[in-house]
């Protein structure tokens, strides 16, 4: 290993909804993170490993900053803020189309001033305003904190990656490889597979069912099909909050439930390099996000 080799632990931090999971997935350059449109995606601190030839970085995308309504939430929001104190390196993460700093923005801030880390801030979604008004965005915050860079991204375009890393790799400090570098995630399939599933069941429940799901792989086992292919044999519950929400979730005559179970099982083949057989029940948990030994 190189002498002057560096690593570190960097966090992505701000608001809901403003593609932190898509910049994750963007750095690492694999599918870790469950991206929809939806706000409160992103449950855990998800672990993304990015091996460059001089360094070693790895990522925390934290679940977004929110006003807490369960119990759940209020744990969501403590990860975040654990993060930043378990960092490194803190991108912090805003949308190009912000008039001011709003009240979310702003707690955030706060909390970086406390840690006093070193903070990159990263403005997503550039394509959405003028080139004036980006700069008046980047001179408001100047004023706010010594950021040590601000760049100006489309957390969708690949050209951005080295810019974003090069950066953070210029910020680290001279370290150990702390994961096998063939690794780019400390998640398990597992893992993977119940973030794979809750993805799908968000992205295709559009709105007819709020983010009152849990998904739960009950067994995963690997062995042989009948043509004898290696394959994940996956056994899975989502969970929900309501009777009614169960209906939706299945759909008419299991038509809504077999199509989350086909997206999923199509994304884990194409992530996990083999087949697998996926089975999908639904159950009812009334107020789990208020039942700590539950969600933890």
């Amino acid at each position: 290993m190189e002498k002057n080799f560096k690593s570190g632990f960097v966090s992505i931090i701000g608001r809901t909804n403003v593609g932190k999971s898509t910049l994750l997935n963007l750095l690492v350059g694999e599918k870790i993170a469950a991206i929809t449109n939806k706000v409160q995606t992103t449950r855990t601190q998800i672990r993304g490993i990015v091996n460059r030839e001089n360094s070693q970085i790895i990522f925390i995308d934290t679940p977004g900053i929110h006003k807490p309504k369960t119990k759940f939430n209020e744990n969501m929001i403590e990860l975040s803020w654990g993060a930043i104190q378990d960092s490194d390196v803190i991108l912090f993460l805003i949308e190009a189309d912000s008039k001011d700093i709003g009240r979310g923005d702003q707690k955030i801030l706060e909390k970086i001033k406390e840690s006093n880390k070193t903070t990159i801030l990263i403005i997503n979604k550039i394509d959405l305003i003028k080139k004036e008004e980006l700069a008046e965005l980047i001179e408001l915050y100047k004023n706010e904190y010594d950021f040590k860079a601000i760049i100006p991204i489309s957390a969708l375009k690949v050209k951005y990656k080295n810019t974003v890393l090069d950066e953070i790799e210029n910020n680290l400090k001279i370290g150990p490889a702390y994961y096998n570098i063939e690794e780019y995630t400390d998640q398990t399939l597992r893992q993977l597979a119940e973030e794979t599933i809750r993805e799908k069941a968000l992205y295709l429940l559009k709105e007819e069912v709020p983010h009152g799901i849990y998904v739960k792989v009950e067994k995963m086992k690997f062995k042989k099909s009948k043509n004898n292919e290696p394959m994940y044999k996956i056994e899975a519950v989502i969970y929900t909050v309501k009777e009614s929400h169960k209906g939706i979730i299945i759909g008419k005559q299991g038509s809504m439930l077999k199509r989350i179970g086909t997206m999923a099982r199509q994304d884990m083949e194409k992530n996990f390099g083999t087949k697998v057989d996926l089975k999908t029940w639904v159950k009812v948990k009334e107020d789990w996000q208020n039942n700590e030994s539950f969600f933890k």
